[in-house]
C-alpha cells in the first residue's frame, strides 16, 4: 500500500467515532449549553424527552464522542421552546421543517428533533409521556424509551451515517424487557426495515437470536415471504426513503417516483422556517 495513501487511512480512521463503556469529558461550555437548554425548557413546562448519545447510553451502557445534545419534541412545541430558549440567551432557528430545529450559543448547540427526516414518523406527545425519568448531566429528566429510539434510527441509512450497529446494540442490551407491539406499531408502514434491521442483529449476535421473541420472527418471516412469493406490481419505488441521494439516478433518470420529496412537501408537521438566521459557523 502506497504510504500515503496507507496515512490518509489511519488518519480518516482515528477520525471515527469509537463506543466506549468511558463517559466523554465535556467541555465546560458544552455542559453549561446543554444543562441551560434541558433546565430553560423544564421551567416552562415544554414537553421534551432526552434522545440521542445520552438516551443511547441510558439503555446499552454505551458512551460515544457526541458534539450535542439531542432533544425530542412534538412539532407543536417547537414554537414555545424556541421562544423560551431565546429569552435564555440561546440562538434559535428551524433547519429543517419536517424533522429539526436548533438552539445553540457559541459553538455548542442542541438538536430539538421533531420526528424522522424523511417524513415517515413525527414524534407523539406519548413518545414523551412513555419516556423514562433519569438523570442527565445531573439533572433530572425525561429519556426516550428504547423502543421509539429504535423506531426514530430505521431510517438512519445514509451512505455517510448508518445506525444498524446501535439498532443492534438496543436489541442485544434491550431486547428481552422491549415492548415489541409497540415497536412492530411504530415500524408500521415500513416494517421491512425493522425486519431488516432484526436480519442484521441475528447476523452479529447470532448466539442471541432468542432475544428476539420467536412470534416476531415467525409474524415478520412470514410477511415477507408472503410480500415476495406475491409481489405488490404497482407497488411505489422506496429507494430515496432510504437515501435520496444514493438513489437519486432512479429519480433523475431512470424515471422513479421520488417518495422522499413528496413526503417531505406534503408532510402534515412541517415546521415554519424562518426567512433569515444566523450561521452555526
Amino acid at each position: 500500500m502506497h504510504e500515503d495513501h496507507r496515512d490518509r487511512l489511519h488518519e480518516d480512521q482515528r477520525e471515527l467515532p469509537v463506543t466506549s463503556s468511558h463517559e466523554p469529558a465535556w467541555a465546560p461550555e458544552a455542559r453549561a449549553c446543554y444543562r441551560g437548554v434541558i433546565e430553560a425548557l423544564q421551567n416552562a413546562d415544554v414537553p421534551f424527552a432526552v434522545s440521542g448519545g445520552f438516551a443511547f447510553h441510558r439503555h446499552t451502557g454505551i458512551w460515544r464522542a457526541t458534539k450535542d445534545l439531542d432533544l425530542v419534541l412534538p412539532p407543536a412545541a417547537i414554537p414555545r421552546a424556541k421562544q423560551v430558549l431565546e429569552s435564555e440567551g440561546f440562538e434559535t432557528h428551524v433547519e429543517d421543517a419536517v424533522w429539526l430545529a436548533k438552539a445553540w450559543r457559541q459553538e455548542y448547540f442542541v438538536d430539538l428533533i421533531t420526528g424522522v427526516g424523511n417524513a415517515t414518523l413525527p414524534v407523539e406527545q406519548c413518545w414523551i409521556d412513555r419516556a423514562l425519568l433519569d438523570e442527565v448531566l445531573g439533572i433530572p429528566c425525561k429519556v426516550l424509551c428504547p423502543e421509539e429510539l429504535i423506531a426514530s434510527k430505521l431510517f438512519v441509512t445514509r451512505r455517510e451515517r448508518f445506525d444498524g450497529a446501535d439498532i443492534a446494540h438496543l436489541v442485544k442490551r434491550c431486547g428481552r424487557r422491549l415492548d415489541w407491539d409497540r415497536l412492530l406499531g411504530l415500524g408500521e408502514p415500513h416494517w421491512e426495515m425493522l425486519y431488516w434491521e432484526l436480519v442484521l442483529f441475528a447476523y452479529i449476535y447470532p448466539a442471541h437470536v432468542d432475544i428476539v421473541p420467536g412470534v416476531v420472527w415467525s409474524q415478520l418471516a412470514e410477511r415477507f415471504k408472503e410480500r415476495v412469493t406475491r409481489p405488490e406490481k404497482g407497488a411505489p419505488f422506496r429507494g430515496t426513503l432510504v437515501d435520496p441521494k444514493m438513489f437519486a439516478i432512479d429519480v433523475n433518470e431512470w424515471g422513479e417516483r421520488d417518495l422522499y420529496r413528496e413526503r417531505c412537501e406534503n408532510y402534515p408537521c412541517r415546521l415554519e422556517v424562518e426567512k433569515s438566521f444566523g450561521s452555526l459557523e
